[in-house]
């Protein structure tokens, strides 16, 4: 270690031999940390005298062990379920989570809710922001106390640091699985394009296929929901169908799958389709769906370390939380033509 340069959390956990979350744990009395593990990073802190910057001293001798969320008001699977999983994952921190959500915000209302949160004397705050709108609103206000925003593709900036599951590797992950099975025709059912989580996504498809010179064709576009699935699913039987397709979301695979059923295509014999999301229907539905798996609890209990780390004034990482292929039954090579 430099001289003279005060010891940092990342020189901890490199001596210690554990990980930078690992290290935040310990420090932050947070849980998933066994005794031995605990006491060694404890020991390794007396040893390099690590401690934290006078000023986050100052705060956390006052703190009140509550948080800030604001959250999208959608009821769509991923703004609740990443919610659910910041609330829980305070709670396991042993904060408090005060929730507001917004269906349209503007500057004047997120300014507001920031500034009731600090009369309340909140540490920090996560801005839950899938759609587009909200990220760009949140990026324009200014507080004194760490925001984290849970923003999938956006970039930190002063005062706002930027965490989310990498949705554009999940998009690439569910793409290479097509063309690894021999598809040349990969099609994408994208969701909304205001939601981050859609532009990424896409994006994703569209980088792994020009990985693979394999050329896309024009994208289909829905709403999330599984009734536009349906009726783009319709519309595709009848002006014919590609051997592959990459759905943007499992409740938009279901509707698709149901007009395939509907007209007598059987899947994956005569079309191969990959989801994202893995709800809990998608092992259910028949044949069970290959999907990408987000792990929102990851991304809640990150998203809780990274505030902490900031309101501890300690480094941080935001290496985004990463996305799994879950391969089940609804594709495979593509049908040799007659």
């Amino acid at each position: 270690m430099t001289s003279g340069r005060r010891p940092s959390l990342k020189d901890v956990a490199r001596e210690a031999g554990v990980s930078y979350q690992t290290v935040s744990r310990v420090i932050n009395n947070g849980p998933r940390v066994s005794v031995a593990t605990r006491d060694r990073v404890l020991a390794v802190i007396a040893e390099l005298g690590y401690r934290r910057n006078d000023a986050a001293r100052a705060l956390v001798t006052s703190r009140s062990h509550a948080i800030g969320v604001i959250a999208d008001a959608s009821p769509r699977y991923g703004p609740v379920s990443t919610l659910a999983a910041v609330e829980s994952a305070a709670r396991d921190a042993g904060y408090t989570a005060l929730v507001a959500t917004m269906s349209n915000p503007d500057l004047p209302t997120v300014v507001g809710t920031l500034r009731s949160f600090m009369e309340r004397g909140v540490e920090g705050i996560v801005v839950i922001a899938p759609r587009v709108p909200m990220a760009h609103v949140a990026q324009a206000v200014s507080a004194t106390i760490p925001i984290v925003m849970l923003a999938p593709g956006e970039v930190s900036q002063r005062g706002i640091t930027v965490f989310a599951e990498d949705q554009e590797l999940g998009a690439r992950l569910a793409t290479r699985h097509l063309v690894h099975l021999g598809h040349r025709e990969i099609a994408h059912l994208a969701g909304s394009q205001e939601w981050l989580d859609g532009q990424v996504r896409l994006r994703g498809w569209q980088a792994e296929l020009a990985a693979h010179k394999i050329p896309a064709v024009a994208v289909q576009y829905g709403d999330w929901s599984g009734d536009s699935a349906y009726r783009i699913g319709q519309k595709m039987v009848a002006d014919g169908l590609p051997s592959s397709i990459f759905v943007a979301s499992d409740l938009m695979a279901l509707g698709f799958m149901r007009a395939l059923y509907e007209n007598g295509v059987s899947v994956p014999r005569d079309i191969s389709i990959v989801g994202f999301d893995d709800n809990e229907f998608a092992p259910q539905v028949h044949p069970p769906l290959t999907t990408v798996r987000q792990s929102f609890a990851t991304v809640g209990a990150r998203c809780m370390e990274i505030l902490l780390g900031l309101i501890a004034g300690d480094e941080v990482d935001t290496t985004p939380a990463m996305p799994e292929l879950v391969v089940r039954k609804s594709a495979s090579s593509p049908r040799p033509h007659a």
